[in-house]
């Protein structure tokens, strides 16, 4: 009987301290502390709009499509801890070259949603990782003569952004990007 309720008191005890340390770790002190260290920006301009590449970057059967940036807003909002789903103020997709197109005659994509980001007038720097692509980061000068000028002529083919892309433990050097508003 002592043992029976030894165990029981033991179980108890263990279940207790699991539930503690599970609501520590839920702790909004502790994803806030961490969400101000991964995502960082400093824009007193508009960035926002696709960046697209100026020359095909592939890796395997997926093609670099864009990064997008959004609006001084979207960054306030993310850092804030406002997540939609699905949407992030700095992102990477990549377009599936090889598999079927999808009813709409589009390409399947795959949208990396950032782990971090630290976003400035003139650089920007982007960790996200992809099941299939494993680790993927962005690390770019962004030259804002260029934007303005992209943006006074709706998109322009000049380089905006300019870059390192790293891919699983592929590295792509000297990417460039040009400018686009969007539909």
């Amino acid at each position: 009987m002592k043992t029976t309720r030894f165990a029981a008191l033991a179980a108890l005890t263990g279940l207790l301290a699991l539930t503690a340390c599970d609501r520590a770790a839920q702790s909004p002190e502790t994803p806030a502390a961490s969400k101000s260290a991964a995502f960082k920006h400093d824009l007193p301009e508009d960035v926002s709009g696709y960046y697209l590449p100026t020359e095909e970057v592939r890796i395997d059967n997926w093609r670099l499509h864009h990064v997008f940036m959004g609006q001084v807003p979207d960054f306030i909002a993310w850092q804030g801890g406002e997540r939609r789903a699905g949407f992030a103020p700095v992102m990477i997709e990549f377009e599936d070259m090889v598999g079927p197109p999808l009813e709409s005659g589009n390409r399947r994509r795959l949208r990396l949603i950032p782990v971090a980001y630290d976003v400035t007038e003139s650089r920007v720097r982007v960790q996200a990782l992809s099941g299939g692509l494993g680790p993927v980061s962005f690390d770019g000068r962004l030259d804002q003569g260029a934007l303005a000028t992209a943006r006074r002529n709706l998109g322009d083919q000049g380089v905006v952004l300019k870059g390192t892309l790293k891919v699983g433990n592929r590295t792509f050097n000297n990417v460039s990007m040009r400018w686009w508003a969007g539909d």
